[in-house]
């Protein structure tokens, strides 16, 4: 019985100094963080995250094992916190402290878990959503390059054409005059299909009022091909 109390007594000193051990670190990291907010330090951002992954460690370590899907991969809330913050900053600056703080992970935890989720660094991905989302304006309106790289958050305009560039193999505007191009013929074919479907249903319903009014006609065949059936046969 005395030697189960001093064995007790033992591990309860240990936890003890463990304990302390983890709590000094705290500090030192809050007292980091301090004096690089009070410089302006970006940095400050890292140190906080630090600071409040060991607290997380310590008092909830369940949580801690349960920040990725097993394959260091992130959640699925996660990943989905992120894609939104990032779309409604986009015309902004956005910082990996910033989606490390989302996520509740420390930076070098999230650049590893974010790169084995998407396939590509931060950086690239943030780049890759807004040459995305400038496309897709390109495409819906009329606005200007200018316009676009400020709405997207790209530095200025040639910002924009360099991405842009590098993601499609072509710059911004004859990007846009291809598509829109083959949008109008796409619409073009579109059309002449229409029209020359209704003008075969006419010249079929012709060809049966004259077959029955005289035997002689229908003898001649059917009529040739119009125009527009020879336009839509270019186009196709």
């Amino acid at each position: 019985m005395e030697n189960q109390l001093v064995e007790s007594l033992a591990v309860e000193s240990v936890g003890t100094r463990r304990s302390a051990e983890w709590v000094r670190h705290v500090i030192n990291l809050l007292d980091a963080a301090v004096r690089q907010l009070r410089a302006d330090e970006p940095s400050a951002h890292v140190t906080l995250l630090e600071a409040t992954s060991v607290l997380r460690r310590q008092v909830d370590p369940e949580a801690n094992r349960t920040s990725s899907d097993g394959r260091g991969r992130l959640l699925a809330w996660q990943t989905r916190k992120i894609r939104d913050f990032i779309d409604s900053r986009i015309s902004g600056p956005i910082w990996v402290s910033d989606l490390c703080a989302l996520v509740q992970l420390s930076e070098a935890h999230f650049s590893r878990s974010f790169k084995r989720t998407f396939g590509e660094s931060p950086h690239a991905f943030v780049i890759r959503r807004r040459v995305e989302l400038a496309a897709e304006c390109m495409l819906q309106s009329d606005a200007s390059q200018s316009d676009i790289a400020q709405r997207f958050g790209f530095t200025d305009q040639a910002h924009l054409c360099k991405q842009f560039r590098q993601a499609t193999g072509q710059t911004p505007a004859a990007w846009r005059r291809e598509q829109r191009a083959r949008e109008d013929t796409q619409g073009m074919r579109g059309v002449s299909r229409s029209a020359a479907a209704s003008g075969t249903s006419s010249r079929a319903g012709r060809d049966t009022a004259a077959h029955r009014s005289s035997p002689r006609a229908a003898s001649h065949g059917a009529p040739g091909c119009s125009s527009l059936d020879r336009l839509m046969a270019e186009l196709a």
